[in-house]
């Protein structure tokens, strides 16, 4: 079978590198090109690449892209920008996973309340499939716009999808505190990420306006069938990268923990990225892999979800990647086990 040719816009950020890495050891994807403002070879923007690509980051144009016999495109730019690349790609027939936010919210009026811009291709919104795998899988295969899902939304939406599917919560009043890792904050050096602000520091940030909050209600509001509210408080956490959830909401009847456990090992039996665990998953547990990690509880009359993934590969790259399998009918598995 011959190998997926891929292109990557913005080869200079760390969910970049990252979806590079997986992509060297997929057996079915050939990088062709990778775009970027600073025209400098990929090993200079990332030297863990020495060796293993080479390839000289170039601007972006979308006829050299086509003419390189590119099928796919990853984009790793930030919201806003993604919308004024994606069409020309598209309009070549070139296949994208998008991994900005411009295409995850199917409402434009909720886009632009929350991200405070103007959406510019309401055409391809229309048709672009939100790429949560386990909730959305059956609709991936052979998309043309695939909205790769926010880090954060993935922890509360896994972590509550069993509950909401099966009405054993209340949908209003959910609450979600999310610590999450640095590098979430993606390379651009900002004030709050530098190294004397946020060691031996902990801050909740965006409290109650943070743009992944319409991202969970969508999502849980398709898998319940019902409008759902949550409150979603994240935190920035002195470490390098992953993002740990505590999920709190109220059962609509009594339930035990030993029912509750069950019912997350069936609805995610057939799931090979999402781990059950007994016991309250740690962040190290994920690093560096596409698993999340889940855990409920209850816990004096309420239910208590605990989940943790890495926010570079689960919470960005590596669920393009098992996107990426999915659209091209790979085994959903292949360059991430």
């Amino acid at each position: 079978m011959d190998k997926v040719k891929v292109a990557i816009l913005g080869g200079s950020g760390y969910t970049a590198v990252e979806l590079i890495k997986l992509l060297l050891r997929h057996p079915g994807a050939e990088i062709v090109a990778i775009t970027s403002r600073q025209s400098e070879h990929i090993a200079d923007l990332h030297p863990s690449l020495l060796g293993r690509l080479d390839l000289r980051c170039e601007p972006f144009d979308p006829d050299a892209l086509k003419s390189k016999g590119t099928q796919v495109v990853f984009g790793c730019l930030p919201h806003g920008t993604s919308m004024e690349s994606i069409p020309p790609l598209l309009e070549r027939g070139m296949r994208v996973i998008d991994l900005s936010a411009d295409y995850r919210l199917r409402d434009v009026k909720v886009y632009e309340q929350w991200y405070k811009e103007t959406h510019h291709d309401q055409k391809n919104l229309a048709h672009a499939i939100y790429g949560l795998p386990e909730i959305y899988g059956d609709k991936l295969a052979g998309a043309k716009l695939v909205a790769n899902p926010g880090c954060y939304p993935q922890t509360a939406i896994l972590g509550l999808a069993p509950l909401v599917a099966n009405k054993l919560i209340e949908l209003t009043g959910i609450v979600i505190d999310s610590k999450s890792g640095v590098s979430g904050g993606g390379r651009t050096p900002k004030l709050s990420f530098h190294f004397p602000e946020c060691n031996e520091s902990v801050t909740a940030y965006a409290v109650g306006t943070h743009r992944h909050t319409p991202e969970i209600e969508q999502a849980l509001g398709d898998v319940a069938g019902a409008p759902v509210s949550v409150i979603f408080t994240p935190h920035l956490m002195p470490m390098d990268r992953g993002i740990f959830s505590t999920i709190y909401a109220t059962p609509t009847r009594a339930v035990t923990e030993t029912e509750l456990v069950e019912l997350y090992r069936s609805y995610f039996a057939d799931k090979p990225f999402v781990r059950v665990r007994a016991n309250p998953p740690a962040t190290k547990d994920t690093t560096g892999t596409n698993f999340l990690d889940v855990c409920v509880k209850a816990v004096r009359g309420k239910v208590l979800v605990l989940a943790a993934e890495d926010n570079l590969v689960r919470g960005a790259s590596g669920v393009a990647v098992q996107n990426f399998n999915r659209v091209f009918g790979f085994d959903e598995r292949t360059g991430l086990m």
